[in-house]
């Protein structure tokens, strides 16, 4: 079997101790991280967002440890410089206004094409690429894989609440990002000859300077020889983070099985998908998706069933079941988004909200 390596950027919040508000304090956590997790830290746009990303992992278990011990230590320096950081895909009740955006020149020029649009974009996500045998198969993949982005992201989210405001959506985060152009579920390309074709359309009209700035929810990466899911809301539990990778490879690893075989899965038009998608973003692991196939709405928890059956004869050959099927935890306990909710039920107030993200992002990491 070829192998289906795993790599993970989670996207932090940057959280004052005293207000409970983000803080553009990148800089100090960078710094002081320096002596241990220079090679894993990043800016983002925001100075309040801080990305950290693990190596080339061979397995889910590798992807596991690792992403304990980097978050351990950018636990430890956030303390140390009275600061903590947090998962989410918002943060309750911060205005992007007051968030500064990071001086580069790669945002500079995002934000004088995208203007306010940019500015807005204060979201969190994970972003995860599994290894592909090539282009021409990831593509291939890519078509497939999109039918199932609904179902990940359900799972995934965790930003029911948007500058002070409860949203009514379960994932708010997509629905601002949804305002940047060359978002949201890719469109199905035959080959790719046709993809390059739309990739080289884009760049030679100078809509884009280089394949980065395309920003869909799945893509054939443009320089790594990978696929990369970035539809997941950033989640709180380190073992959310690492259920929903294991899924994910589970599903490039089968397609390529399926394909090997001489087989396929049905594809669908993304006009339906992104009812799907809507449907998730709304109501997260309690909505009603759509089942093509019967036409009809279902529970959510049968398309779970439908993905985890459908990927079963693989799990095993990628030793990763028990993370797989810490799916059913999220089922029994709620995504972040429904946990964020009660708290918020149960206090009325949205810094206790984060007092509650944080507890869960450093859950089970032990950093003195």
């Amino acid at each position: 079997m070829h192998q289906f390596t795993i790599g993970v950027e989670e996207e932090y919040q940057i959280i004052d101790v005293e207000t409970r508000d983000l803080v553009s304090h990148v800089s100090k956590i960078i710094e002081g991280g320096k002596a241990t997790l220079l090679e894993n830290l990043k800016h983002e746009m925001h100075e309040s967002v801080i990305e950290m990303e693990t190596g080339i992992c061979n397995n889910i278990q590798e992807v596991k440890a690792e992403l304990t011990d980097l978050r351990k230590r950018l636990i430890k320096v956030a303390h140390e410089n009275n600061l903590r950081v947090s998962g989410g895909g918002t943060h309750p009740f911060s205005r992007w206004q007051d968030n500064p955006i990071t001086k580069a020149d790669r945002y500079d020029k995002i934000v004088q094409d995208l203007g306010d649009v940019a500015r807005s974009n204060l979201i969190f996500g994970l972003h995860v690429h599994i290894g592909i045998p090539n282009r021409e198969e990831g593509i291939r993949i890519q078509n497939v894989v999109r039918y199932f982005l609904p179902h990940l992201y359900a799972l995934s989210t965790n930003s029911p609440f948007w500058v002070g405001s409860k949203t009514g959506f379960k994932s708010y985060r997509q629905e601002v990002f949804a305002k940047f152009p060359r978002t949201g579920i890719p469109s199905y390309f035959s080959s790719v000859a046709e993809f390059d074709a739309y990739i080289n359309l884009m760049i030679k009209t100078g809509t884009i300077d280089n394949a980065k700035k395309i920003w869909w929810d799945l893509r054939v990466h443009p320089f790594y020889p990978t696929i990369e899911f970035r539809i997941c809301d950033m989640p709180l539990r380190v073992e959310e983070t690492v259920c929903i990778a294991a899924i994910m490879q589970c599903l490039v690893a089968k397609i390529y099985k399926l394909h090997e075989q001489n087989l396929s899965f049905r594809s669908y038009r993304r006009l339906l998908l992104n009812e799907n998608k809507w449907r998730a973003s709304k109501d997260g692991i309690h909505a009603q998706l759509i089942d093509f196939g019967k036409e009809t709405s279902v529970p959510y928890s049968d398309l779970l069933h439908e993905l985890l059956a459908f990927i079963d004869d693989v799990v095993d050959d990628l030793g990763c079941r028990k993370e797989v099927e810490y799916a059913w935890e999220i089922m029994k306990n709620g995504t972040g988004a429904d946990r964020q909710l009660a708290v918020y039920e149960q206090t009325g107030d949205l810094k206790s909200v984060v007092d509650y993200m944080i507890s869960e992002t450093e859950y089970g990491i032990t950093y003195e």
